[in-house]
């Protein structure tokens, strides 16, 4: 249809691409997007977590340590697949999902064993950097299936999800080299392993 000047200015053509039609758009697509995960379309659960997850990992950063977040961000996909069939209205499934996430920070805090004191005789550490600089050369000493894993993980701050987007290998591969791959530096490092 030409544009001659008065579509811009009726209602039914403006409000196609006003900020509101937008938020029913993404809210439809949203109740598609839920609606075939609840039928179990595993590609439609990989963009469902791929859409999410960043809310989700902002929910539980906002309330656990950093190195607690992703099991717990893992810990709520893994409930919201298990009970996606409860969300009465799918166009919410965002806000479900926070609710979901602020649940499981704070059971994480209640089953938490309490911290570990640092030992008295640990060597100070004058030098951040060279420290850092050390770690970097135990993670690129790492067998290659490790090693990069471990660095998108730990240096460039990448989930496991997109880890595995990018790099074509499956989240569950991702997820194993990060535990062996952890496992191994954290020998190296000298650390042990926390009791469960």
């Amino acid at each position: 249809m030409p544009d001659n000047g008065l579509t811009s200015r009726l209602p039914f053509f403006a409000g196609q691409n006003s900020p509101g039609a937008a938020a029913v758009r993404a809210k439809e697509q949203d109740v598609q997007l839920v609606e075939r995960v609840a039928n179990g379309d595993e590609t439609a659960f990989a963009e469902f977590y791929r859409k999410f997850s960043p809310m989700v990992h902002g929910v539980v950063l906002a309330r656990v340590r950093r190195e607690d977040v992703d099991d717990i961000v893992q810990e709520v996909f893994l409930s919201a697949f298990r009970s996606i069939h409860s969300l009465r209205e799918h166009g919410a499934v965002g806000g479900w999902l926070a609710m979901i996430a602020r649940n499981k920070a704070a059971e994480f805090y209640r089953r938490e064993k309490p911290s570990e004191e640092l030992p008295e005789d640990l060597p100070e550490r004058t030098n951040p950097r060279s420290e850092a600089h050390e770690i970097l050369d135990v993670l690129r000493s790492l067998p290659e299936a490790y090693r990069e894993p471990l660095i998108l993980r730990l240096v460039e701050g990448m989930s496991g999800q997109e880890i595995a987007d990018r790099t074509n290998l499956t989240p569950e591969s991702v997820r194993v080299n990060l535990c062996r791959g952890m496992v191994l530096l954290r020998q190296k490092l000298g650390i042990e392993e926390r009791k469960r």
